[in-house]
């Protein structure tokens, strides 16, 4: 459903609509200059809004490198440019270091081909003590079978978890002072009347934009692809607007400030094992191995003399 929406030209917020971004705005406390990252970025444009609307430098990372190139040459010689930037890169390993940003989002394709733990836990790797971690994400609202469970993420392109496994994730990697809203509610106070969360597919286009977008499904996915969405598309619609077993979940929390972290000891030259910030595949800050360091070269925010394409 989420490539069918990113196959239309038409330049679409993600389900919650600019309500939504502008609260994740609100709760982090978002100012220009802040460093934001946006991960799963699709078309890039939440983290085009938060550019425009608060100053922020904005950095997307999207693991189809088609709408990365979208992306970057949508805002390719606009005054966005220089304070907006896309690259290519999984959600389970982020092509920056550590504590560099202060927001990162985590949208709804954060855990489509990857755990889901593993993607949190990069989430606050690259995120500065003290600074905010947003997921925006699918939560199960009732149980549902395995296999229901499968085809269901199958066709969305996204994994929802039960909101109690979203929590423990972000806890377990030292995420700190949850802030949980459910964005399906109708009767939430912080989204405008009648915004539907989950528009139906039906609805949002017009009969030439669905035809258009049924021919780039054709020619990327063939008729049997096409078919199943089709087929899929109602019974999913159901799931989310009435019967509601998926809701739409913004969670948020910072992680721990420098001061709060434990104490290394004396000539231990890292973390202890329950910190969150160094996983093994990063060096010590203080003494990076030589051939570890040569690894930043060039990435974004690194401020490295010297670049090379990766």
């Amino acid at each position: 459903m989420l490539d069918l929406i990113r196959l239309s030209p038409r330049l679409l917020f993600p389900p919650g609509d600019v309500d939504l971004y502008r609260q994740i705005a609100l709760l982090t406390d978002m100012e220009a200059g802040d460093e934001v990252l946006d991960v799963a970025a699709g078309k890039g444009i939440p983290l085009e809004y938060f550019v425009r609307e608060f100053g922020v430098q904005g950095s997307g990372v999207e693991a189809d490198g088609r709408l990365v190139d979208q992306s970057a040459d949508r805002v390719r010689g606009s005054d966005l440019a220089e304070r907006l930037q896309f690259q290519s890169g999984s959600p389970a390993a982020l092509p920056y270091r550590d504590s560099i940003f202060d927001v990162s989002v985590g949208e709804l394709g954060l855990a489509a081909d990857c755990p889901p733990e593993q993607a949190v836990r990069e989430l606050v790797r690259v995120t500065r003590p003290g600074g905010h971690i947003v997921l925006v994400q699918l939560v199960w609202k009732a149980p549902v079978d395995p296999g229901r469970q499968h085809i269901v993420s199958e066709h969305l392109g996204a994994r929802p978890l039960m909101l109690v496994e979203w929590k423990r994730l972000l806890r377990e990697s030292g995420v700190e002072g949850l802030h949980t809203e459910d964005w399906t509610d109708e009767e939430t106070a912080f989204r405008a009347g009648g915004v539907k969360p989950f528009p139906d597919f039906a609805e949002i286009f017009t009969l030439w934009e669905k035809i258009g977008i049924l021919r780039r499904a054709w020619s990327r996915y063939g008729w049997t692809g096409v078919r199943t969405v089709l087929q899929r598309e109602r019974e999913i619609h159901r799931l989310l607007s009435r019967d509601r077993v998926i809701s739409l979940a913004l969670l948020t929390g910072r992680t721990p400030d420098a001061a709060e972290k434990d104490p290394v000891e004396e000539g231990e030259g890292e973390a202890g094992e329950d910190a969150p910030f160094h996983p093994d595949r990063s060096p010590p800050p203080s003494d990076p191995a030589p051939d570890e360091a040569d690894d930043t070269t060039g990435l974004p925010l690194f401020g490295a003399e010297t670049s090379h394409e990766r």
